[in-house]
């Protein structure tokens, strides 16, 4: 059974101060169309920049995740993407006045109870899980870390943290499902160690940082005065260290909440692989900048499955859904211009097509005979009439209609394609066609082997003319 994509019903806001930058700032959650995905907007920016919650876009761990993309950034945002994942969400564009995510009281509870109260709706589009197909493996060596991905037909959690603390100790948490984050996780506290805690704030690091939205661990001898000290700093009439090694100032939620905490942490940066998960993730001692590794090493996953969907899936010799003469129907283009010999598949997202490759070619006239190879330029607008094909299925009578292409990225030429060969390209849209312009992925191979790969942008155009191309 396929489960649809969601969004929420309602724009919804939370105002509060930046943890790290004690700027003062507003978040607001917005329904977004499907495939959209997460993203962030700077809406106190000019041109508002959108930057997409990606793990390719993480350019600081340090104190937090920051993503960065089109000249702005958005740091702390672990504690909303773990709101987001745990509400079982799919598009939702978060808008931001400032530089940081408010902190709140340091956990995701009160995300979730904003998005809990505008409520989800369910979107036409389906949902695309990856499942994890074998096990995959981070480790750091000099800091103990280990994080394994396990195949499971869930997402299920474990996770281990151990600061050789006599007072915090080694801790476990886990949740068999992602549907227990709300109650188990969500409202879990970040927390530090009190000498972390003087360090930032003689370094002027937390400028937004207040006792109401951080667990203090007390794990060094400390004194009267130096209490007073840090009473005085937060406005506190006074600070004393509780039985279970942490400040005063509030109670944990549960005995083992800092390996809660780091579990969300956990949940909030693995967001950034862009897609729903499936397996069991085991984690020890895990921090942000391991986390944001591992979400690349899943990331990287992805890709080579979707390569092999395309190497397995897919025989040249298939009988065809449009042979020659069906593409010369749709596409303007004619020998010695036309680069596509049939269309083995189309969808709504999709096409897969096929271009023979003979010593025939007009191009190999010129281009190396000697030595002939397929030029790149040529396999690019093989790709791209591929991808035509596509586009101009989303019109009513594609004989009236061109599609011009307005910008080619990523381009990267992984083999060399020679004559006798048979390519095999698939064009996906990255996300649906708007105001006629699409934007597509595209992937050659030849066998099993990629030998091209693209990402592009078309427009659809109407022939100004009477009568339709004939």
């Amino acid at each position: 059974m396929n489960v649809r994509q969601k969004t929420i019903k309602k724009e919804i806001s939370a105002s509060g101060v930046g943890l790290h930058t004690g700027a003062n700032v507003t978040l607001t959650f917005c329904p977004a169309p499907e495939n959209h995905g997460f993203k962030f907007q700077r809406i106190d920016l000019e041109g508002e920049p959108v930057i997409d919650a990606d793990a390719d876009n993480v350019t600081d761990t340090s104190r937090g995740t920051t993503i960065t993309q089109n000249g702005a950034s958005v740091s702390t945002i672990e504690h909303v993407m773990a709101s987001l994942v745990g509400m079982d969400l799919d598009n939702v564009l978060i808008q931001l006045d400032g530089p940081e995510t408010p902190i709140m009281d340091g956990s995701s509870i009160q995300f979730i109870d904003l998005l809990e109260a505008v409520g989800t709706i369910e979107q036409n589009a389906d949902r695309e899980y990856f499942t994890i197909p074998h096990n995959i493996t981070y480790t750091e060596t000099d800091r103990k870390v280990e994080i394994v991905a396990m195949p499971l037909d869930d997402y299920r959690f474990t996770c281990m943290i151990d600061y050789n603390s006599p007072v915090l100790g080694s801790q476990h948490a886990g949740i068999n499902t992602i549907a227990e984050f709300k109650k188990e996780i969500a409202s879990c506290r970040t927390f530090c160690f009190l000498h972390e805690l003087e360090y930032q704030l003689q370094h002027n690091l937390i400028k937004g940082g207040d006792l109401n939205n951080a667990i203090v661990i007390v794990d060094k001898e400390v004194t009267k005065d130096e209490l007073s000290h840090l009473a005085k700093l937060f406005n506190r009439k006074d600070i004393d260290v509780a039985p279970q090694g942490i400040l005063n100032n509030m109670e944990l939620r549960y005995q083992n909440e800092p390996a809660r905490h780091k579990l969300l942490d956990m949940i909030g940066d693995l967001a950034l692989v862009g897609m729903h998960l499936k397996g069991h993730i085991m984690a020890a001692r895990p921090g942000h900048a391991a986390n944001i590794a591992f979400a690349k090493k899943i990331k990287a996953a992805i890709k080579k499955e979707k390569n092999k969907k395309i190497q397995k899936v897919y025989d040249p010799s298939a009988k065809p859904l449009y042979d020659i003469n069906q593409v010369m129907d749709i596409l303007p283009h004619r020998q010695p211009f036309l680069f596509v010999d049939k269309i083995l598949e189309l969808s709504k997202n999709h096409v897969v097509g096929v271009k023979n490759v003979t010593m025939n070619e007009e191009f190999f006239k010129g281009h190396f005979p000697g030595a002939p190879v397929f030029p790149g330029v040529i396999q690019i607008e093989a790709m791209a009439q591929v991808g035509g094909i596509l586009v101009l299925s989303t019109v009513p009578d594609p004989r009236n209609y061109l599609t011009y292409f307005l910008k080619i990225d990523n381009v990267r030429f992984r083999a060399q394609v020679l004559p006798g060969d048979t390519i095999v390209f698939r064009c996906d849209l990255l996300e649906p066609i708007r105001r006629g312009i699409a934007q597509m992925k595209g992937v050659g191979m030849v066998g099993e082997k990629i030998v091209v790969e693209a990402e592009m942008m078309a427009q659809i155009s109407k022939i100004k003319q009477t009568e339709p191309v004939q």
